[in-house]
Order: structure tokens, then C-alpha cells, then sequence
């Protein structure tokens, strides 16, 4: 079976780069310095028209922790309708408690409005309380694939809890790894998860540099998805 890349993308280039460079889908989100936030309705339909490429889009209301309100939740419904109407083949959400545990309550309701859709568990999953107890929880619920480094920095340091999660699921449920994925460690993560997740970014320059700020981290540099990064981890895995 040929192991998917997928790769986040918060740009139209970002979207076009990761299909040259090799991978199957994009996650595709905005605001990734801060962790990635939900894409526009715009960015979501010219994402969709990249040929041969499968587009899951990021629902993430805000930055910071997982705990939302019930307004919050509303937001992340509605975003999951929309991204539905305009085509996009999955989401990837997540959702806590207070207390680090999945917020079931708030998941029964995405998976009723994704219906149909791919459904991925994202990095939330990395800051849960008790990991198993989540997984588990995934696995009733529906989803089709959980996105961790295996509750460690990255996926290459997580990968005896990236094996036992693949393991614990017995292909119930897909391991998507990343979190510092890259050409070096790439086939040895992949060796314990079902998918791969890539950020592949490398650092591009304004041109001319900025003379006036637009926010305090606007210092004229911006991480944008790389297709050389993209082509050296997809021929990483593209045997295995």
C-alpha cells in the first residue's frame, strides 16, 4: 500500500507546491504560525480545483487551547457546512475538556455534521490527559484517522507511542504522524504510522523589505510550503 503525504498548506501556492511535490492531500489552513486556523471559503474552492489532489481542511476557530465554548462550537459546525458545500473531501478537528479529555459531547456533533466526509482528530490529540483513553474514545466515535506526534515534540521522538497507538488501533483507525517530519526521519515514522503529515516550509523574503510593520512578527521573512521539501520526503517514502 503506498504510504499517503500529507501536507498543510496555508496558501494557494503552498496547495499547488505540495501536489508537484508529491503529496495526496493537504491539510489546508491559515494562520500556521500560530498552530493553523480555519481557511477561508475562497482559499477552500481554489484549493479544491489543484487536480489529483485531496483537500481536508483545517476547523479551528481561534488560536491557543482546545476548550471551546458553545458559541466556538457553533462556529466550527457551521465552518465544517460550508467546507462540505464547496466540496472538500474531509476536516480536521478536535475539541477538549477542561480537564485534557476528548469533549465527546462536541465530537458527536461534528461527526453528525461531517457525515460522509473524512473525519481527522488533529493535534489536540497531543495534549490529552490519558492518550489511550482518547484513542478509544476516536474509535467510537468515527473518525478515520488520528493526527499526533505520539504525545511527544515530534513524531520522530514519539515513535514507541506512535507504535503502540497503530497497534491499539489495529486498523480501525489511521495513525497519521507528524510534527517535524522531514527527508531524515521520514521512512523511520513512517514505519509506525499509516500516513504522514508534513509541514515542508522553508523561509521566503519580501521583496523589497517592509519599511512599515503590519504586526509585531511581520519582519519581512514568511514560511511558505517548499515543493523541493515536499519531493525529498515524498521520494523518501514513495517504496514503502
Amino acid at each position: 500500500m503506498t504510504m499517503i503525504l500529507e501536507v498543510c498548506a496555508g496558501d494557494i501556492a503552498g496547495v499547488e507546491a505540495a501536489a508537484r511535490g508529491g503529496a495526496a492531500r493537504v491539510e489546508l489552513c491559515s494562520a500556521l504560525d500560530c498552530g493553523g486556523l480555519t481557511p477561508s471559503a475562497g482559499m477552500i474552492a481554489e484549493a479544491l480545483r489543484v487536480p489529483r489532489l485531496r483537500v481536508h481542511v483545517l476547523i479551528r476557530p481561534r488560536e491557543g487551547d482546545f476548550v471551546y465554548s458553545r458559541r466556538e462550537l457553533d462556529v466550527m459546525l457551521a465552518d465544517i457546512a460550508e467546507a462540505r458545500r464547496l466540496g472538500a473531501h474531509g476536516v480536521a478537528v478536535g475539541a477538549l475538556t477542561a480537564t485534557g479529555a476528548v469533549d465527546v459531547e462536541a465530537m458527536r456533533q461534528v461527526v453528525d455534521a461531517a457525515s460522509g466526509m473524512q473525519l481527522t482528530f488533529h493535534r489536540a490529540f497531543d495534549r490529552v490527559a490519558d492518550a489511550d483513553a482518547a484513542f478509544r474514545q476516536l474509535i467510537e466515535l468515527g473518525f478515520h484517522r488520528v493526527l499526533t506526534s505520539g504525545c511527544a515534540p515530534s513524531a520522530y521522538e514519539g515513535i514507541p507511542m506512535l507504535r503502540h497507538l497503530r497497534q491499539s488501533g489495529a486498523g480501525r483507525i489511521k495513525i497519521l504522524a507528524g510534527a517535524g517530519i522531514n527527508a531524515d526521519n521520514a521512512a523511520a515514522v513512517a514505519a509506525v504510522a499509516d500516513e504522514l503529515h508534513a509541514s515542508a516550509r522553508a523561509p521566503l523574503a519580501s521583496a523589497p523589505a517592509p519599511a512599515v510593520k503590519m504586526g509585531a512578527a511581520d519582519n519581512g521573512v514568511r514560511m511558505v510550503t517548499s515543493y523541493e521539501l515536499v519531493k525529498q520526503i515524498a521520494q523518501c517514502i514513495s517504496n514503502l
